[in-house]
């Protein structure tokens, strides 16, 4: 068993978040060919032991007993904002990520059935109508446009508004929020500032839903699980599945486009072979990995990976980028291949919290992407590639904006 030493990085941001365009950091992708588990700072100064390699990090997903979602709220540092007991149980309340079974298991028992393939493909028209919809606006108001303003951002926008009834004109207001909530160059003050907008305003929608509750997410968790949910609850909950079900799947769509841009002859695949629609959407997921690590774990008991002693009451961050990329999980893990659809990529995590959205994720960009692609078969980036501005910042990786021809 080694110990390992706190490896010096970049202080512009955390190592795992660490990007050069498509690719993750060569020192990530270093650590993993190399086995080791450094300790490095995260963006908010602690220690944290990073994982790496894919079979690792499956490994840590797997066991929510020994790596805890709900520890991590014990690490907060003295020197940094103050939360009160109260509020740090109206801020963890709802929230599947921050919950460990068997409390986890309650709360996702009652949204599961809302996202199964079956309930998606109910959705399905809907999504195609969506897109055309956006597409047809595009096409109205002819090129250039911003494919990320104009595309990527509201079509899943509106499609998690509808799911959860959430007015829809309320978009630009709760996107500038989500955008702030999830941009880690924000101090901490102002990004505890910004959740609590977010609460008080998910607080209204549950106050609204349980006065009069609709055929939506929020009403039917409402009228059938009103006694098993507290409002706190329930606003975390709406907040959560607003925040993933626009954001995700918006990135992926502006990201995967640009990817597809830059690579000619995967392009013309998803555009011309529509039986490719499922696999280079698990491509596009693995290659690209937009979630940098998702939630830190708390280690609950020393434990060993790959040789290394991690103490209990550690901080452990995974890099999905990383393991995803991993020559152990495919050959020739860094060429984007959308005929293999990269079968058992960790972008979506797994274990108990691998994404409850993946369906309706998928569904949207197996729809989006080839309507887009077919409906402009000569799109082009209206400008030079190296312009094209990337949210480095964020814990969704993706971009600001998009120009794009036709």
């Amino acid at each position: 068993m080694t110990e390992t030493p706190v490896h010096p990085h970049a202080t512009q941001m955390p190592l795992h978040m660490q990007r050069d365009r498509f690719d993750p950091n060569v020192t990530l992708t270093g650590f993993r060919d190399d086995g080791e588990i450094p300790v490095v700072r995260t963006g908010f100064g602690m220690e944290a032991y990073l994982v790496t390699r894919y079979a690792d990090v499956r490994e840590v997903l797997s066991d929510a007993g020994t790596f805890s979602n709900a520890g991590q709220t014990a690490f907060r540092r003295p020197d940094g904002p103050q939360v009160s007991e109260e509020e740090l149980a109206q801020m963890r309340a709802g929230q599947l990520l921050a919950q460990d079974p068997p409390e986890h298991t309650r709360l996702r028992r009652l949204l599961t059935p809302e996202f199964t393939l079956r309930r998606m493909r109910r959705l399905e028209p809907r999504i195609v109508e969506i897109v055309d919809e956006h597409l047809d606006a595009m096409e109205a108001a002819g090129p250039p446009a911003d494919l990320v303003r104009e595309f990527a951002l509201p079509v899943p926008s509106l499609v998690i508004c509808e799911l959860l009834g959430v007015p829809y004109s309320d978009r630009a207001e709760f996107q500038a929020r989500s955008n702030r909530l999830l941009d880690m160059s924000l101090s901490a003050q102002e990004r505890i500032d910004v959740g609590r907008e977010n609460r008080a305003y998910m607080s209204g929608l549950v106050d609204s839903a349980q006065a009069d509750p609709g055929e939506d997410i929020l009403g039917m968790l409402v009228r059938e699980h009103g006694d098993d949910l507290t409002h706190d609850e329930l606003t975390g909950i709406a907040g959560l599945l607003l925040i993933a079900g626009h954001e995700t799947t918006s990135n992926m769509l502006g990201l995967g486009t640009l990817a597809l841009l830059q690579d000619p002859e995967q392009l013309a695949l998803v555009r011309d072979e529509p039986e490719l629609a499922r696999p280079a959407v698990e491509e596009l997921l693995r290659f690209l990995s937009i979630v940098h690590s998702g939630v830190p774990r708390t280690t609950t008991a020393d434990v060993e990976v790959r040789g290394t002693t991690i103490p209990k009451g550690s901080l452990v961050i995974l890099s999905l980028p990383a393991a995803n990329r991993d020559p152990e999980l495919l050959e020739d893990p860094d060429r984007l291949d959308v005929r293999r659809g990269a079968p058992g990529h960790v972008a979506f995590g797994h274990g108990v919290h691998h994404c409850l959205g993946a369906p309706l994720a998928r569904m949207e960009m197996e729809t989006a992407f080839p309507a887009l692609l077919r409906r402009f078969p000569k799109l082009a980036l209206a400008g030079d590639a190296a312009d094209v501005p990337f949210r480095a910042y964020h814990f969704v990786y993706g971009l600001h904006s998009l120009p794009v021809t036709w």
